[in-house]
């Protein structure tokens, strides 16, 4: 299976562990799945840290380093992933977490998520 891991179950898999629900755990431990990052959450974690928010103190190039080194594949962002972005209903107003959904919608990945709002939209989404 392909998971696409939304930002903060990254940040939770890499630096919080305990954060992480038993099911998450679970699933990241499973060395059946494929796992992705996006390069939009390098980019959320850039710009939140420079904004000092608590939850996102880390470097990003040090994530991305880990990600890589811990066998997550990175997926870029693309036009063709910007575009699906009109066909979203406005669920939720968090640009990052959109694309992610437009993301996995368009790869054909699951989006791997702790996040009750990103969970309301329909597709390829599991609550973990």
């Amino acid at each position: 299976m392909n998971y696409l891991v939304d930002t903060h179950l990254l940040l939770w898999s890499a630096f919080r562990s305990a954060s992480l629900s038993p099911r998450a755990a679970q699933t990241l431990l499973d060395t059946r799945h494929t796992l992705w990052f996006s390069a939009a959450s390098i980019w959320e974690v850039a710009i939140k840290r420079s904004l000092n928010r608590p939850d996102f103190r880390v470097d990003p190039g040090v994530l991305r380093a880990g990600l890589l080194a811990n066998g997550y594949q990175e997926l870029p962002v693309e036009g063709r992933h910007c575009l699906a972005l009109g066909t979203l209903p406005p669920l939720h107003a968090d640009p990052f977490d959109r694309i992610l959904i437009a993301q996995a919608t368009i790869e054909g990945m699951i989006l791997l998520t702790s996040d009750q709002a990103v969970a309301a939209y329909a597709g390829p989404i599991e609550k973990v």
